[in-house]
């Protein structure tokens, strides 16, 4: 019962820190020194952070079904044929699904090659802490270049257009676009800490990506990433789990899930609103704490 806690604890984190741009990893840190599983066999606890993420991906399936599953009538506004079983396939959705599957290609590509170097190099307080506070760092400067240009600022009063985003929508986005934003979640696989989501939102905002399109694109993102490397984790894990250990996964994607729900709904609304600066604010404080754990308590 005290394992399933345990993952409780971490499927909240998790489900929180996936989608808002301050890091799962930083805080995964923070929390295995406090939390840890003293019932599961080697290498479990480096499995576990990876697979629980699918708890999160089905809260994004779910949340988006509409705009993500490319087949039926209902809604097709770019039917391949006009007539015929092609009139159910949603041209619109699966090019969206190409340009996912493009910006995904750099980070897989790098994971697959190179996942246990770059682990080994930068899987540490230290880098997790500095790369919290640059993006950190990076979120406010862009966001106050954006705020001093206008952009992100769609109607004012009269119902004017002011600088808008040049883009905003998912079908916007070019090919071009989704290398780019897949080339900062690359910096993300790369560097522990950068947060998957707050790299793809950043470079997004970069290339004048609206913040609503910008959020909406990261979460779709999240599906093919986080699939892929929770195959990749369970094949290094192998197929024998213990009852706790299934126990304990299970526990950890259903509370991750649960959250994610909450969570994702809170991010979209809230930036209709509001920009990402709270969150670069956080991230390096977050940093702080995690150099002063590491350096001054440890």
């Amino acid at each position: 019962m005290i394992e399933i806690i345990k993952a409780i604890v971490f499927g909240v984190v998790e489900g929180i820190t996936e989608w808002l741009p301050i890091s799962s990893t930083g805080h995964m840190i923070l929390v295995e020194e406090f939390v840890t599983f003293t019932n599961t066999g080697d290498g479990f606890w480096d499995m576990f952070i990876v697979v629980v993420q699918l708890g999160a991906i089905l809260a994004v399936v779910l949340l988006f079904w509409s705009k993500i599953f490319p087949f039926g009538k209902k809604n097709n506004a770019h039917p391949l044929k006009e007539n015929g079983w092609m009139s159910y396939v949603k041209t619109d959705i699966f090019i969206l699904w190409f340009k996912i599957l493009v910006a995904c290609v750099p980070a897989a590509v790098a994971g697959i090659l190179w996942d246990e170097y770059f682990e080994g190099l930068f899987y540490n307080p230290v880098s997790v802490a500095i790369a919290l506070i640059v993006f950190g760092i990076g979120f406010i400067i862009i966001e106050n270049r954006n705020n001093k240009n206008g952009n992100n600022k769609v109607h004012n009063d009269k119902g004017q257009d002011r600088n808008r985003p040049r883009i905003e929508s998912l079908a916007q986005i070019s090919y071009q676009a989704a290398v780019l934003i897949g080339v900062f979640q690359l910096i993300a696989a790369v560097f522990p800490g950068t947060s998957r989501s707050g790299a793809t939102i950043l470079g997004a905002l970069l290339i004048g990506v609206s913040r609503t399109v910008a959020a909406e694109f990261t979460f779709f993102l999240a599906i093919p990433a986080m699939a892929g490397a929770s195959l990749l984790s369970i094949m290094d894990f192998g197929r024998s789990f213990t009852g706790i250990e299934i126990a304990v996964l299970v526990a950890g994607m259903l509370s991750a899930f649960l959250v994610s729900m909450i969570v994702i709904r809170f991010l979209l609304g809230y930036i209709k609103k509001h920009d990402f600066k709270v969150f670069g604010y956080y991230r390096i404080v977050l940093g702080i704490v995690v150099l002063a754990y590491f350096f001054l308590v440890k």
